[in-house]
């Protein structure tokens, strides 16, 4: 199965795949990330979402840091094999900034609206 995913998008010298972590019973968006081809052997093997880092350069796992892991439930593979959705059952929040989604602000109007409410303080979660 890894041989048939498209990882076109070429960044930090890598060659990727967009990821993206979806709710499983929600189905809301949670975050969208990049997978190397040993990012997404890694998350197969270990039923755990591990992801690409273009800033650190490095692979990582959900939940490393924040013991905020998300265990993959299904994985869907876009038309052209370029992106993945992985629907996952997320603990406790996926983003970094203490929300359970990335996707917590909308667009309203001219400005940026934050619609959600923090799930945990990001400073005694990243110290």
């Amino acid at each position: 199965m890894i041989d048939e995913i498209n990882f076109r998008i070429k960044r930090s010298g890598e060659d990727l795949a967009i990821a993206i972590a979806q709710d499983y019973k929600t189905n809301d968006i949670l975050m969208v990330a990049f997978m190397n081809k040993e990012a997404l052997k890694k998350t197969l093997e270990t039923g755990k979402m591990t992801y690409f880092s273009t800033s650190r350069k490095k692979l990582w796992t959900k939940g490393e840091t924040s013991n905020h892991c998300q265990i993959v439930k299904e994985v869907l593979v876009d038309c052209d094999a370029d992106a993945l959705v992985f629907k996952v059952e997320q603990d406790s929040a996926a983003c970094h900034e203490g929300y359970y989604s990335c996707f917590f602000r909308k667009l309203d109007g001219d400005r940026l609206r934050i619609t959600e409410k923090r799930v945990f303080d990001p400073r005694d979660v990243y110290k």
